[in-house]
């Protein structure tokens, strides 16, 4: 008799998730992240061909860099206007391209941590976020850098 109540509950709980969840439609989601994410490397590509017009003695790798950080900035103050939200809602992963959602990952959790001040606050969740990803990206590319030792015998 437990067992048919168990699954009654699971039965009703199930209807009612089915009943609440949004459905979406994965061409529509791969759409919107295929645009979105389009649109903001153009972007990208446009601060770097304005750079590159205003700088034309600089290098390729300087330009990259400021036209990067000018992403990086553009990220963090749409995520404090509250229009990153906005974007991801509707581009999703095409939204959090590596360098923008990275920073909106960073800006939005000190932000969130602001009241608990500067130290306690918004350094300890911005570094909460970057830990992880400093140390898979040192271990990950130590691995890397092994296998490719023992394939080809150098680095």
């Amino acid at each position: 008799m437990n067992n048919s109540l168990t699954q009654e509950r699971n039965e009703r709980y199930d209807k009612y998730v089915k009943a609440v969840t949004p459905s979406t439609s994965m061409p529509k989601s791969l759409w919107n992240s295929f645009w979105i994410g389009g649109l903001t490397c153009c972007i990208g590509q446009a601060i770097y061909d304005i750079f590159h017009a205003i700088f034309p003695s600089f290098s390729q790798d300087m330009l990259g860099n400021m036209a990067s950080m000018t992403l990086i900035t553009i990220a963090i103050l749409f995520t404090g206007l509250g229009f990153y939200d906005v974007i991801a809602r509707r581009g999703g992963a095409g939204s959090f391209l590596p360098i923008t959602g990275f920073a909106n990952a960073m800006s939005s959790a000190s932000m969130e941590f602001k009241t608990e001040g500067l130290i306690f606050g918004t350094s300890v969740k911005l570094f909460s976020v970057v830990g992880p990803v400093i140390v898979n990206g040192i271990v990950w590319s130590t691995v890397a850098g092994l296998i490719h030792l023992i394939i080809f015998g150098r680095i």
